[in-house]
């Protein structure tokens, strides 16, 4: 009498899935794994494409997750340019644009996010772009040239770090935004002012505290018009707003979601045998006691591998500290926390010579570290957010008091 083999489905194609399905495999799940994407690509990472592929640095090859030859070797049915258009928990099924039908025995979805439209007239306009795909960076990558004008809306992390490339490429940038700084709604004003700095000082213009309300088509150019009256012409703009969660599979299907699919510590959801992970999860956080959904590619990168194991039935409470990192012109830093509200910013080191470590405290103790152009610090900075021990503001400042003696 034959043993049917487990089915195993990632719907997702990017770094999350792709890890996901090479931990199903490395922990020893040997029945059928299908990983499904909707672009025509293998799994890719995204920090690429705002920083060196979009600068033409590094081929196209070193942005996939894996070679191309690992899926089949590994029996990983990989389905590129596949949409998934309904889930049925119920009968443990989910259905095909083709019409076909997949069952499962687990599922686990990695669906990510999409860029946040700008709701203003003209943001669809040719010339208009947004950037989330190796496809979005190929249509960048063909227009950002020497003497380029650019506009770009939004700084965020996504218009920080396109804005530094396309300035490194030679275009000439307008930057705009609603906040007082570059980044501010999650660094604040005083670290995001050194970015404002940063950008300043390679040529950047930056309208802040201005907002868009139009894109007008004039021919070969574009005219961005400001809330503050002015017009903006450039050959090109690229609207980086954030993203949002995509959740609509899991909500047709009566997952609950809000602000993306909500999952435990184990990353399950409400459904029996669904899973998410990556960018659409919003998974309870065991550290903070709380839902949290993490936009980058460090936590795409673990929580992949750890709803992995919690499908395999193992214990799993995916507690990591959130982090990520950004590299705009010289300037490299890491952040870790998870600070929506502080009391105070406290420097170690010189913000006016790009060389610091901030730390963000709510009730004296630590909730945020960000170490920018100093190096091998952050798992320190971890710790001492770990610890919730409450810190005195003197011995953060101090350059001779060593990070892990303050915990």
């Amino acid at each position: 009498m034959s043993t049917r083999r487990q089915a195993f489905v990632i719907v997702g194609g990017g770094l999350a899935g792709a890890k996901a399905a090479e931990a199903l495999r490395q922990e020893g799940f040997d029945g059928r794994l299908v990983l499904i994407g909707d672009e025509p690509e293998r799994p890719y990472e995204r920090p690429p494409l705002s920083k060196d592929y979009l600068r033409d640095e590094s081929p196209r090859e070193q942005a996939h997750v894996h070679p191309d030859a690992f899926y089949g070797d590994h029996d990983i049915e990989l389905m590129t340019d596949a949409a998934v258009t309904s889930l049925d928990p119920g009968r443990s099924q989910i259905a095909l644009a083709d019409g076909s039908e997949l069952g499962y025995d687990r599922l686990l979805l990695t669906t990510g996010a999409e860029p946040r439209r700008l709701p203003v007239p003209g943001a669809d306009l040719q010339g208009v772009h947004y950037l989330r795909t190796l496809a979005d960076c190929d249509l960048l990558r063909g227009r950002l040239s020497e003497g380029a004008r650019v506009v770009v809306i939004g700084a965020g992390w996504i218009g920080a770090e396109v804005a530094a490339s396309a300035r490194q490429l030679g275009a000439e940038v307008t930057m705009i935004d609603p906040m007082s700084v570059p980044l501010e709604r999650v660094l604040g004003p005083e670290v995001g002012a050194v970015y404002g700095d940063v950008h300043r000082d390679h040529g950047v213009e930056l309208l802040l505290q201005t907002g868009v309300e139009g894109i007008e088509d004039r021919g070969a150019l574009l005219a961005v018009k400001a809330s503050d009256g002015s017009t903006i012409e450039c050959e090109l703009a690229v609207v980086g707003v954030g993203v949002v969660p995509r959740v609509a599979l899991a909500e047709a299907a009566g997952i609950k979601t809000d602000n993306g699919i909500l999952v435990d510590q184990a990353l399950a959801t409400d459904a029996p045998g669904v899973y998410a992970a990556g960018d659409v999860a919003n998974a309870w956080h065991p550290f903070y006691e709380r839902h949290v959904r993490v936009e980058h590619w460090a936590n795409a990168l673990n929580q992949g591998p750890a709803a992995a194991r919690a499908m395999l039935g193992k214990d799993v409470s995916y507690d990591r500290i959130p982090y990520f990192f950004s590299d705009q012109y010289d300037v490299g830093m890491e952040y870790a926390g998870f600070a929506t509200e502080w009391d105070e910013v406290v420097f170690r080191g010189d913000p006016d010579a790009r060389e610091f470590i901030a730390f963000w405290l709510r009730d004296e103790r630590v909730v945020a570290g960000m170490n920018l152009n100093v190096w091998d610090v952050n798992e320190q900075l971890q710790a001492l957010i770990r610890s919730r021990e409450a810190v005195e503001r003197a011995a953060l400042a101090d350059p001779d008091r060593a990070l892990d003696s303050l915990g």
